[in-house]
């Protein structure tokens, strides 16, 4: 397998969202890496679409939940039915026993229901009761959050933001883009699009992550990447600007997401290698969402975007 066996699932989103390419690398990217994904940007950007266009793309079940005040942690893990002809309950499984779930809007529901998602996206089971109940295989959450529309919305906890490998940000389209917009929707009119024929299959993805886990990685880079999760907790080691922006830092699961995403973003340049420029490439989605800044760089205007690329800049690469 190489990285051209996955054109067809790039060209098949690709037709259905004009740009965004950022966004639809890292879905391949997490894809590959068996990691879930956090899109977040204004509405209206195809988000949704862009998801629903990877589910078309891969054989397997899609489900979508529509997260809101009133959701209840049974919608997803699912729930005991009582049986009267058997006279002994069953379970039926929830939306998260699906290949890929796409939580649309997720910080609209309560602590709750979030905290449903931490066994699933962190263990890959659910459990009921005394009992525990696998996932399948392929299992990816892509959840979608609106960052200006607070209103009936809940913070997402760090533990669960943690659980995302990657967090994109979706930005407007250029002007460009923009008309080719307008010009699919109108074609969109007198044809729909249809899904391809013949979809990636889940054992042509298996068999990909396989490659991906053999791109070389030189011990070199692994220290780097342990540097650069090393300065998000102690800064001041590093820059004093760093130490005043930053209040808490980013968890183990950033250094393996980092060692990861680096092999896959490698594999789908065609590379059998990583470079250090594959890790800053992908370390913005990574880092972003696990650091805490304090309130004086909120104050300041600083952005955790703004925190991540100090940070590229202070690091020495070996």
């Amino acid at each position: 397998m190489n990285s051209k066996d996955l054109d067809p699932v790039r060209e098949h989103i690709a037709s259905l969202v004009i740009g965004q390419q950022r966004l639809i690398d890292s879905m391949l990217v997490c894809l590959l890496s068996n990691g879930h994904l956090l899109v977040e940007g204004m509405p209206g950007l195809a988000k949704t679409t862009a998801v629903k266009a990877l589910s078309e793309a891969i054989e397997g079940d899609y489900h979508r939940v529509q997260f809101t005040p009133d959701l209840l942690p049974s919608d997803l893990i699912g729930t005991d039915i009582y049986r009267h002809e058997k006279g002994e309950f069953e379970f039926r499984q929830g939306p998260l026993f699906h290949n890929i779930l796409l939580a649309d809007e997720v910080n609209r529901a309560p602590a709750k229901v979030q905290s449903a998602l931490l066994e699933a996206m962190g263990e890959y089971q659910i459990t009921v009761g005394q009992r525990t109940y696998p996932l399948p295989e392929l299992f990816m959450v892509l959840a979608t959050q609106n960052p200006i529309e607070q209103e009936g919305t809940y913070h997402l906890p760090e533990a669960q933001l943690d659980r995302f490998l990657m967090q994109v940000w979706v930005d407007y389209p250029s002007r460009d883009e923009e008309l080719s917009i307008l010009a699919l929707d109108s074609k969109k009119l007198t044809d729909k699009p249809k899904p391809p024929a013949n979809p990636l299959s889940q054992l042509s993805l298996f068999a990909m992550r396989r490659d991906v886990a053999k791109v070389f990685l030189d011990p070199k880079l692994n220290s780097y990447i342990v540097d650069l999760v090393q300065a998000t907790r102690h800064p001041a080691a590093y820059d004093d600007t760093l130490a005043r922006w930053c209040r808490f830092g980013a968890s183990p699961r950033a250094s393996i997401a980092l060692a990861r995403c680096a092999r896959a973003r490698a594999w789908l340049d065609g590379e059998t290698y990583v470079s250090p420029g594959h890790i800053q490439q992908i370390a913005p989605e990574i880092l972003r969402h696990r650091v805490l800044l304090t309130f004086e760089a909120e104050a300041e205007g600083i952005t955790n975007n703004d925190f991540v690329s100090r940070l590229l800049d202070m690091v020495a690469i070996p």
